[in-house]
């Protein structure tokens, strides 16, 4: 590949094609710190750039992953010792923000929280959060459809695009930064890159919808005695909230208990024992009123029968204990190394007897000492399940017994994280063999020597669910 890499050099630059021992010094990815395997990093600086590169690729049939901040958890950019990186940490401005139209157009490259502080800057609000929010980029956040912890209220990364600017395997730039709430003027385009986890092309630059800056801020946890009670309270708030409520955060109580007690650095806000926590949010635009409105409806709540105990943040700071033992996930691997995380989406009537199954079924298979704690976005019927033994051997096992009670009740073994290599195997269970053989037309079509993160989501060599 000397010539390749030559040629790439050529067409970027030394200090932009980093080999060897730059290439291993960088981490695979933010779960998996083992030192990148690559044939190089090319860190290109303007779409023109990304284009140049790739037509170069796709005449080489070399192939590429793209890198943006590293917080996927599905292996979706996982590379082989062969394959070029093409990393966009150079693309990572924000270009403008129009405060009229309400629209902020950023590159790829550029990580969320930059995206929401040059929002806030304009007294403007991108509502898309996450708590990888430091590093997590606009680009990967498009390519994973990302969620988060307001989509509730907003939707996920995809309501949130307007237009974007992207190229594809042969180096075709496509630039359709559009910048309006209608266009309906044929396919809408964005739509192939949003999800497809570089698959299909590359966004380099992405026109983002923006929101009047909230005004006020209403944040509690509540503990909850029965799992059904958990909806009839979802239904109260978002009656009572008008519309307000963006966060329906739901933690059971092992997770609870694990993320509020040493070592992890929050203590409880509410006292263990309770099966079920809810984290609650409310955005508005009245800040006495919209306070005032949120207490009646959690006293309502309590009045209904709904809730055993609540607690309000008065601060920003008791605001932030109360989402740390939220976003606190990482103690699951301080405290259990190799623990196994799922990410799945059901409806919610079906959630309590589906969590039964699982942890009978590990407990059946791994003992008593088996452990799951369970957390998520409860509201859109998004769950996060992290799952750990002392005698783990097989975590295809594991993922069997997760995914296994998802396709009988119309549920999804990806809500926000995607398929990569880690969910792969399963697709089959939540798309349709129509679904999946439609999907490799367009790889097909859209790249047709498959250079493009090569190996994720499904396999080419057939037409055939997997």
């Amino acid at each position: 590949m000397a010539g390749f890499l030559e040629q790439l050099t050529a067409l970027l630059g030394a200090d932009a094609v980093l080999t060897g021992e730059a290439v291993r010094t960088r981490a695979t990815s933010w779960i998996d710190p083992a030192p990148l395997q690559a044939l190089a990093v090319a860190c290109p600086r303007t779409t023109a750039e990304v284009a140049a590169t790739l037509q170069l690729c796709h005449a080489a049939r070399q192939p590429v992953v793209v890198h943006g901040g590293g917080t996927n958890l599905v292996q979706a950019t996982r590379t082989c010792a062969d394959e070029l990186v093409l990393s966009l940490e150079r693309m990572a401005a924000v270009v403008a923000v129009d405060p009229i139209h309400l629209t902020l157009t950023a590159q790829a490259g550029a990580p969320l929280q930059r995206v929401q502080e040059a929002a806030a800057a304009h007294d403007l609000f991108f509502p898309l959060d996450l708590a990888a929010r430091g590093s997590a980029t606009v680009g990967g956040c498009l390519a994973m459809n990302a969620g988060g912890v307001r989509v509730l209220r907003y939707g996920m990364m995809r309501e949130l695009v307007l237009g974007v600017e992207a190229v594809l395997a042969d180096g075709t730039q496509l630039s359709s930064l559009n910048t309006l709430l209608k266009n309906n003027a044929g396919y809408d385009l964005k739509q192939l890159f949003i999800g497809s986890e570089g698959s299909l092309g590359v966004v380099t630059q992405a026109v983002l919808r923006l929101f009047p800056a909230p005004r006020s801020r209403s944040t509690a946890l509540v503990a909850l005695a029965k799992f059904d009670l958990l909806l009839r309270l979802l239904h109260l708030l978002q009656r009572e909230l008008d519309g307000a409520l963006t966060s329906f955060e739901v933690m059971w109580e092992e997770y609870y208990r694990l993320t509020t007690t040493p070592p992890a650095p929050s203590r409880p806000p509410l006292p263990h024992g309770a099966p079920y926590y809810v984290l609650v949010e409310a955005l508005g635009s009245h800040p006495q009123l919209d306070n005032v409105r949120f207490e009646q409806a959690l006293d309502q709540a309590a009045e209904e029968g709904l809730i055993e105990a609540a607690v309000v943040a008065r601060t920003a700071q008791q605001r932030a204990g109360l989402w740390q033992a939220r976003e606190d996930s990482e103690q699951i691997e301080r405290q259990y190394p190799l623990a196994l995380g799922y990410d799945v989406s059901l409806p919610i009537a079906a959630m309590e007897p589906y969590i039964a199954q699982v942890r009978a079924e590990l407990r059946r298979q791994y003992g008593a000492e088996a452990r799951c704690w369970v957390y998520g976005h409860l509201g859109d019927g998004n769950l996060h399940l992290n799952v750990w033994a002392p005698n783990f051997v097989d975590s295809g096992q594991v993922a069997a017994i997760v995914y296994s009670g998802l396709q009988a009740v119309g549920g999804s073994i990806s809500a926000e994280h995607g398929v990569g290599l880690e969910k792969k195997a399963y697709l089959s269970l939540s798309r349709t063999a129509q679904e999946i053989a439609t999907m490799r037309r367009l790889k097909q079509a859209l790249d047709p020597h498959a250079i493009l993160n090569p190996g994720k989501i499904f396999d080419l060599e057939s037409m055939h669910a997997p």
